[in-house]
């Protein structure tokens, strides 16, 4: 007879899930001989933490657009493993969350260590849950769990994708699997069927007559077009009527940022050319973005002006148009089909070259894509030496990955993203620590590419650990760390002295050789390329320990 995990790593692989990212204990433990039996159709990969666990599992889900699966005990992946559970809420990236209650085998009533399942004395692993992700469901019958998991996935995968959790009684996981007579389990692709509804015919043609009539229109793009289909289309209506594309910080690289389109990532940590855009455009058609506070200089007066601007929004869920402006029109759909409608359509391409000539002017003026020349002191490298070199080295076989704080604000503001897609951001929760275990987790989803993580020494701190899955992984990534011996963007906006920012010298070239893996030192600028070109020709993966000048701020890289 079967058993209940049994049938939950069957019905995994019936869903189509391909990885499990997984730091186990009790429940999930349990379950590992199962997975072990299924190896060849669904690969676990062990990770140190269950933070680094649950950013990998996001980061797959955004690279892909399909969901990996993110397992833990109870306690500790609703606590630790709550970072990419919420970025992954945040983002819109796909995530099956499978986790237990902890209580062993039913002593949950009497207080046992570590219980969530809610009762007295215990805390509440679905309360948790259920305030980051879509979907939780609570399975405590036999049954549950495998239509639990069936409807986990059939959320995380439809619009707005997002994270769907199973919260699995733990004494039910080891069970003879002896459902309930009266309750019926069907194959899963039944459940998991969904036609989307295309967007309002004559919307998209009111839209067309908005753009056509436009002198000055501006897209502003975000995560909604992040997929392979949506960026070509969203570069061929753009290209053919002229059309400047500004991004938010998800949006980042949705087109070719050298394009005589691209107008660059607005907000204070964006870029002056994209700002400026947006105060002198006459049209806005926002396209899978929330014009969210973050990227919107905080709804500073006169950024936007929908009373004075024409304000359209194409989203994916109706609730989000006309949520933070007002819209002249709102159209709901996805990203993709709403640019395949107006391709065909005349946006004004009578207009294109004027249209094009208004950008270049703007970018010019305000220095689109112009990467500075600082100096530093002897022994140290600054920021931007090492957006120069990533501006150099990166080709359209790479993905960048990039963490909080400085480090983060002088890619954004200062390197083009030529190749779509390419770039990979925290732009959920925008925490400290995502950048290296979300470059192990797109490496795994996408092993043909070579994947460079970019983080300060801060994030380093919290997340080196994952170079360890990596090489059990067998994951050649390159990670750079700028390394200023501190929190550099707190440090920054520091109006006092500095205090509670600065951290003692770390070498993380160091720590990454005793993990196993290759390592460089830079403390000169014009070494900067050549490491970054000999990292890639180790079999495994290799740390960049770059010292950056403390006193490098960010400011000039923003437009505060």
């Amino acid at each position: 007879m079967s058993t209940t995990k049994r049938e939950i790593v069957k019905t995994l692989i019936e869903c189509g899930a391909k990885h499990a990212f997984t730091l186990p204990g009790l429940g999930i433990t349990w379950m590992l001989d199962e997975f072990y039996e299924q190896r060849s159709k669904l690969k676990l990969v062990l990770s140190r933490s269950e933070q680094h666990a649950s950013i990998m599992a996001q980061a797959y889900g955004k690279v892909t657009g399909t969901p990996a699966v993110l397992m833990g005990m109870g306690p500790f992946l609703t606590t630790t493993g709550a970072f990419g559970i919420l970025e992954a809420y945040f983002a819109g990236s796909p995530m099956v969350v499978l986790t237990d209650t902890s209580c062993y085998d039913g002593f949950a009533m009497r207080g046992v260590y570590q219980t969530m399942t809610g009762d007295y004395g215990a805390a509440d692993a679905a309360t948790v849950l259920k305030t980051m992700t879509k979907f939780c469901a609570y399975a405590t019958e036999i049954d549950e769990a495998v239509y639990g998991v069936q409807m986990a996935f059939k959320h995380a995968t439809l619009p707005r994708n997002g994270p769907a959790a199973v919260v699995l009684k733990s004494s039910i996981i080891r069970r003879p699997f002896e459902i309930n007579p009266r309750v019926t389990l069907y194959p899963s692709a039944g459940h998991l069927q969904y036609t989307p509804a295309r967007p309002d015919a004559n919307a998209i043609n009111e839209l067309a007559k908005m753009l056509k009539k436009a002198e000055r229109p501006l897209l502003i793009v975000g995560q909604g077009a992040q997929n392979d289909r949506a960026r070509t289309l969203l570069a061929q209506v753009a290209a053919k009527g002229g059309i400047a594309v500004a991004t938010s910080y998800n949006g980042k690289g949705v087109v070719d940022e050298g394009s005589p389109i691209s107008v660059g990532m607005l907000g204070t940590w964006g870029c002056k050319a994209a700002n400026n855009a947006l105060r002198d455009a006459d049209l806005v058609v926002v396209i899978g973005a929330s014009l969210g506070p973050d990227y919107m200089r905080f709804c500073e007066a006169g950024f936007l002006n929908p009373l004075d601007q024409t304000l359209v929004q194409i989203d994916i869920d109706p609730r989000n148009s006309g949520w933070v402006y007002p819209v002249k029109l709102s159209i709901t759909g996805d990203a993709g089909d709403a640019l395949e409608m107006l391709v065909d359509l005349d946006v004004g391409d009578a207009k294109r070259g004027e249209r094009l000539g208004w950008i270049a002017e703007n970018n010019r003026k305000f220095n689109y894509g112009v990467i500075p020349e600082y100096k530093s002191p002897d022994g140290t490298v600054h920021n931007v030496d090492i957006v120069k070199a990533l501006d150099q080295h990166l080709t359209d076989n790479h993905l960048l990955t990039l963490d909080a704080g400085n480090n983060r604000i002088w890619v954004t503001g200062t390197l083009k993203i030529r190749t779509p897609g390419q770039l990979l951001v925290p732009g959920g929760i925008g925490g400290m620590g995502w950048s290296i275990p979300a470059a192990v987790g797109a490496k795994i989803a996408k092993p043909e590419k070579r994947v460079i993580a970019l983080t300060g020494d801060g994030g380093a701190g919290m997340s080196v650990a994952a170079l360890s899955t990596a090489i059990s992984e067998n994951a050649p990534i390159t990670v750079v760390v700028a390394n200023n011996c501190g929190l550099g963007m707190v440090r920054d906006n520091m109006k006092g002295e500095p205090y509670g920012v600065n951290y003692p010298p770390t070498n993380f070239a160091m720590i990454a050789k005793g993990m196993g893996c290759h390592a460089f030192e830079v403390t000169r600028k014009e070494d900067m390329l050549d490491c970054l070109k000999e990292a890639e020709k180790f079999a495994g993966p290799c740390l960049i320990d770059v010292a950056i000048d403390p006193n490098a701020s960010h400011h000039p890289a923003s437009d505060y």
